[in-house]
C-alpha cells in the first residue's frame, strides 16, 4: 500500500509537473521521487534503453543517505535493468569516474563529489530529464548553496526539479523560485510536528550521571538496535569506547572516520552484528534501519528540527519506536520550551535503576528459556547426560548464570529524589536543617554567585534546597533540610576529586550543630533589644510614644508656639543691651600686607610686592594688521594671498564670490 505521499506525487495532475513535498521523516519519500520520475526513464516498453549519459540525477546532504537511497533505488528499478552510480565523498573517485563512462541511467551523489566531476567534465548532464533534491533543507544548512547552484546551472532548462524538503526556509523558496517553473507544493505533514509512531520520554539526571544513565537505558530497553546521539566528535568517540568496555557491541558513526569506516558500521548494524550505534548528527537524516526501535538524546539537540529528525530514525513505515530525552536538572526548562514548540507530549520519568533491570531481566529471560528450540541429535545427547548428572533446578540456574554473564552489568545511580525531578517551588521545610562548611571564605574571594552552583553541582541538589549561606574570612557555612542531607553527604563522597578546577577540589564536610558564624547573625542585639518587636513600614501598628519624663509639661512639637512654655534664658548668654560695643576698623591690618593707600587694590597690571607682569611676545611671528577683509596682508597661504584663496573657479570668499541660492531672490529657505 502506498503511503499518503507516494499516492499525492503520482496523481494525474501532478505528472511532468515541478514538486516541492514536505513530508514526515520515515513516510517513504525515497520510493515517492523514484515513482515520480519513473514515467519519464521507462516510457512505454516498461524497460530502461541501454545506459548512457545520466537520465535523472539525485542529490542527497550525506554519504550514508546517498547510498541508502541508491539501494532503494536499485531494489526499485533492477527488475528494469537500471544502471545506477553513486558519487560520494571519502570514496576512490577515479572508480566512480569509471562507472560514469560506462554509462549510468540514474546517478546518486553528495553535492561536493558531484560538483567536482561535472567540472573535470567526468559527469556529462546533456541529457537529464529529472533533478532530486533531497533533504534540501539540511544542504542548504551545511553550506552547499553553491555547489548545488553549479550542478543545476549545468543542467538543461527543460528538465523537471523536484525538492523534498522538511521545512520551507527562505532559502528553499528562492531556489525554488529560480530553478522551477510553475512548480506545485505538496505538504503531508500535519499539524503535530511529533511522530505519531514514537513515544517521547524525558530522563532527568544529575550532569555527573548522564554515561550511567544512559547504559542503565540500554539495559532496561534491549532494543534490538539503539542510536546514541552526542554533538560532538569527542563525546562519540568517549562515550563509544566506554560502552564497548562495558559489554555492549557499539559502533561509531561520525564527521572523523573514514567513508569505509562509515560503511562497515552500518553494515554491521543491518546485519545485527552490533546493537548500539553512538553518532553525531551526521546520521540524523535519512537513515533507515528496519530493526532500530530506540533513539536515546544522549545531548540535547540544538532546536526541535533535529530533535524532530533524531528521533525519526525510528517508529519509521509503520512501526513503534521510542526516543528517549537525557535531560540535567538545570535545563530542564528550555527542554520543556523546546517540546512545547514542537508540539511533543513527552514523560517525564525517573532514571532507571538497578531493580528496575533486573524485573525486566526476570520477564525476557523467562521468554527467551520457555521458547521452543531446534536441537540436533548431539545437543540432546549432550542434554541427557547433564540431566543424569546434575538436578534440573542446577541445569536451570546454570543456564540464567550464562545468559545473564552476557549482558552488561547495570550502573548504581544516585538518587534523585522526588524534590529534584519536580518544578521548583517555595523554598520552605527548613524547620529542621543540617550545617555544612566549605574550606573557602572571603579571604579566598568567596562570592554566593559561584558557591550556590557549586554546592548544587555537588551536593546534586537545587538552589530551593539550600538555606542560609554565611561567609567568614576563612570558610563558608550553609544550611540544607535534615531531609537531604544523607543524600548529599553521598553525593560529595562520590563526587570527591572527579574535577579538574579548583572550584571542584574544595573540600566540603558536615558539621555538628550551629557553627558560630551562623549564631553570629542569629543572636539578637543586646541592651534592651531582645524583646522588641520588628519593625514595621505602617506607623499606625506602632504604639502611641509617650511623653519623655525629662522634659516635664512640654507640649510635643508640631504645634502653635503660643502653646509652648517660654523657653528660659540661658545663663551665659548676656542680652544686647549689656554686650560691649564693638570698636570700628582702623586701617592697621597688622602683619598683614597693605594693598597701598586707602587699603584699595591694585589693578590687574601689577602685583603687590613684585614687578609687573611682562606681556608675552611672539618673536617668530610679526604681528600685522588685519585687511579689509579679515585677512592677514602679510602672511601668504600657499602662492596666494589668504584673501584671495579659490576654491575651482570660484572665490572663496568676499562679495559675490558665494554660491547663488537657487531659490530665488528673498525666497526663505525651506524648513
Amino acid at each position: 500500500a502506498l503511503t499518503p505521499v507516494q499516492s499525492a506525487v503520482i496523481e494525474p495532475e501532478n505528472d511532468g509537473r515541478d514538486l516541492v513535498v514536505s513530508a514526515q521523516t520515515g513516510s517513504g519519500k525515497t520510493v515517492a521521487f523514484g515513482l515520480a520520475m519513473a514515467p519519464m526513464l521507462l516510457g512505454d516498453a516498461g524497460r530502461l534503453p541501454p545506459a548512457g549519459v545520466p537520465q535523472a540525477l539525485v542529490i542527497a546532504p550525506t554519504r550514508e543517505l546517498a547510498l541508502q537511497v541508491s539501494r532503494e533505488l536499485m531494489w526499485l528499478y533492477g527488475q528494469a535493468g537500471a544502471r545506477i552510480a553513486t558519487c560520494v565523498g571519502g570514496m576512490d573517485a577515479s572508480k566512480e569516474r569509471r562507472n560514469l563512462s560506462y554509462g549510468a541511467h540514474i546517478v546518486v551523489g553528495t553535492p561536493g563529489r558531484l560538483r567536482d566531476h561535472l567540472e573535470r567534465n567526468a559527469l556529462d548532464l546533456s541529457g537529464l530529464q529529472c533533478a532530486v533534491l533531497d533533504e534540501a533543507d539540511e544542504m542548504l544548512d551545511m553550506g552547499f548553496r553553491e555547489d548545488l547552484e553549479a550542478i543545476l546551472d549545468g543542467a538543461p532548462a527543460e528538465r523537471r526539479t523536484l525538492m523534498f524538503s522538511a521545512t520551507m526556509p527562505k532559502p528553499i523558496v528562492a531556489l525554488a523560485k529560480r530553478y522551477q517553473r510553475d512548480s506545485i507544493r505538496i505538504s503531508t505533514v500535519g499539524e503535530d510536528r511529533g511522530h505519531g509512531d514514537i513515544s517521547y520520554q524525558c530522563v532527568t539526571v544529575a550532569p555527573q550521571d548522564i554515561e550511567h544513565v544512559v547504559v542503565n537505558i540500554l539495559r532496561l530497553h534491549e532494543a534490538e538496535t539503539a542510536m546514541l546521539f552526542c554533538a560532538t566528535r569527542d563525546n562519540v568517540r568517549h562515550l563509544h569506547a566506554s560502552l564497548i568496555e562495558r559489554g555492549f557491541a557499539a559502533v561509531a558513526l561520525s564527521g572523523e572516520h573514514s567513508q569505509n569506516e562509515r560503511n562497515a558500521a552500518m553494515q554491521m548494524l543491518r546485519d545485527k552484528r552490533a546493537r548500539v550505534c553512538v553518532a553525531t548528527d551526521v546520521a540524523a537524516r535519512g537513515i533507515d534501519l528496519p530493526s532500530l526501535t530506540l533513539v536515546v538524546h544522549v545531548e540535547m539537540p540544538r532546536d526541535a528540527e533535529t530533535l524532530q529528525h533524531r528521533s525519526g530514525r525510528t517508529g519509521r513505515a509503520g512501526k513503534k519506536g521510542t526516543a528517549i530525552l537525557i535531560v540535567p536538572f538545570s535545563r530542564r526548562k528550555r527542554v520543556e520550551g523546546m517540546l512545547r514548540g514542537a508540539k511533543i507530549e513527552a514523560e517525564w520519568v525517573n532514571a532507571p535503576t538497578a531493580k528496575d533491570i533486573a524485573k525486566n531481566d526476570h520477564k525476557r529471560l523467562l521468554e527467551m528459556l520457555l521458547a521452543p528450540v531446534e536441537a540436533d541429535e548431539d545437543d540432546r545427547a549432550l542434554a541427557v547426560e547433564v540431566m543424569a548428572n546434575l538436578s534440573p533446578e542446577d541445569i536451570a540456574a546454570a543456564l540464567v548464570r550464562v545468559h545473564r554473564a552476557k549482558m552488561p552489568v547495570p550502573e548504581e545511580m544516585r538518587d534523585p529524589g522526588t524534590r529534584a525531578v519536580a518544578k521548583e517551588g517555595p523554598r520552605q521545610g527548613f524547620e529542621d536543617t543540617v550545617w555544612f562548611r566549605l574550606a573557602v571564605g572571603r579571604n579566598d574571594n568567596a562570592d554566593p554567585r559561584w558557591i550556590l552552583p557549586l554546592i548544587c553541582r555537588r551536593g546534586l541538589i537545587t538552589k530551593n534546597e539550600i538555606g542560609a549561606i554565611r561567609i567568614v574570612d576563612s570558610e563558608t557555612v550553609f544550611e540544607v533540610p535534615r531531609s537531604v542531607s544523607a543524600k548529599m553527604v553521598e553525593s560529595i563522597a562520590r563526587t570527591e576529586g572527579e574535577g579538574d578546577s579548583d572550584e571542584d577540589r574544595i573540600a566540603i564536610t558536615m558539621l555538628q550543630g550551629v557553627p558560630k558564624a551562623a549564631l553570629k547573625s542569629r543572636e539578637p542585639r543586646s541592651g534592651g533589644y531582645e524583646d522588641r518587636a520588628p519593625r514595621s513600614n505602617d506607623r499606625g501598628g506602632r504604639p502611641d510614644r509617650g511623653p519623655r519624663p525629662d522634659r516635664g509639661d512640654r507640649a510635643p512639637r508640631g504645634g502653635d508656639r503660643g502653646d509652648r512654655p517660654d523657653r528660659a534664658p540661658r545663663a551665659d548668654y548676656a542680652p544686647r543691651g549689656d554686650r560691649p560695643d564693638r570698636a570700628p576698623r582702623t586701617g592697621d591690618r597688622g602683619d598683614r600686607p597693605s594693598f597701598g593707600e586707602g587699603g584699595a587694590r591694585p589693578t590687574l597690571g601689577a602685583r603687590p610686592g613684585g614687578d609687573a607682569k611682562p606681556k608675552r611676545q611672539y618673536k617668530d611671528r610679526p604681528n600685522s594688521a588685519p585687511s579689509r577683509d579679515g585677512a592677514r596682508s602679510d602672511k601668504p597661504f600657499g602662492d596666494k594671498p589668504r584673501g584671495e584663496r579659490t576654491f575651482g573657479d570660484k572665490p572663496r570668499g568676499g562679495a559675490g564670490g558665494g554660491k547663488p541660492f537657487k531659490g530665488g531672490a528673498g525666497k526663505p529657505k525651506a524648513r
